[in-house]
């Protein structure tokens, strides 16, 4: 779900970073450090993303945007003028967001890849899924009913690095046979070999958008 910056949206945008990260806070990004940075909390039009500004001394020209741990990370070179990265931020989200939504998996393709986990990390298994969607789910990265064999996986994770999705799933697939979060339950979670990783963009994640 992509998020438009109409006239009424960016104006919100735009206002906060004149009145904000431009403002009071400005004395901050002129340090003579490499890098300084500075937050834009968790907003609509970011699609419920933090947004950080990074200066970097190390960037003559260029200017990048990407997904870091959930927040949306924008790069400038560290003497852009603050009406240019003004200008850029909205673009550079936009960008983001477009490309995740190039991105995005569906609910068959979403299946099919449980599925595929199902079979290289829980061969044994007897049961299988029933179905597996895409849910709006804010409190939770995913959930499974075991009585009709249903799993629901949060919509912020569509467009998430390939392991911490696949992550998830075992998770819940795991949840077939085993409802609980015992020894045996992280004994098969431990078979997915980028548990240590995905754990950490999840809580990255979440730390974003707590704004901390």
């Amino acid at each position: 779900m992509r998020a438009e910056f109409g006239l009424e949206r960016r104006w919100r945008v735009d206002d906060y970073i004149q009145d904000e990260l431009f403002g009071a806070n400005l004395a901050g990004m002129r340090t003579k450090t490499k890098k300084s940075t500075e937050r834009i909390p968790p907003m609509e039009v970011s699609g419920g993303a933090e947004i950080k500004v990074v200066r970097s001394s190390r960037r003559s020209r260029s200017i990048s945007a990407y997904r870091e741990h959930g927040s949306i990370v924008i790069q400038v070179p560290a003497h852009l003028s603050n009406s240019k990265i003004q200008e850029v931020i909205p673009e550079m989200v936009e960008k983001v967001l477009a490309r995740e939504a190039r991105e995005k998996i569906s609910d068959n393709d979403l299946f099919a890849r449980a599925k595929t986990l199902l079979a290289r990390y829980l061969p044994e298994f007897q049961v299988d899924a029933a179905s597996v969607k895409w849910r709006n789910m804010d409190e939770r990265w995913g959930s499974c009913t075991t009585v009709d064999r249903t799993i629901r996986i949060s919509s912020r994770l569509n467009g998430s690095p390939d392991y911490v999705l696949d992550y998830i799933l075992v998770h819940e697939l795991i949840h077939l046979e085993i409802p609980d979060h015992g020894e045996n339950f992280h004994a098969l979670l431990a078979r997915y070999e980028r548990s240590d990783l995905a754990n950490s963009y999840l809580e990255g994640y979440e730390a974003g958008a707590r704004g901390q």
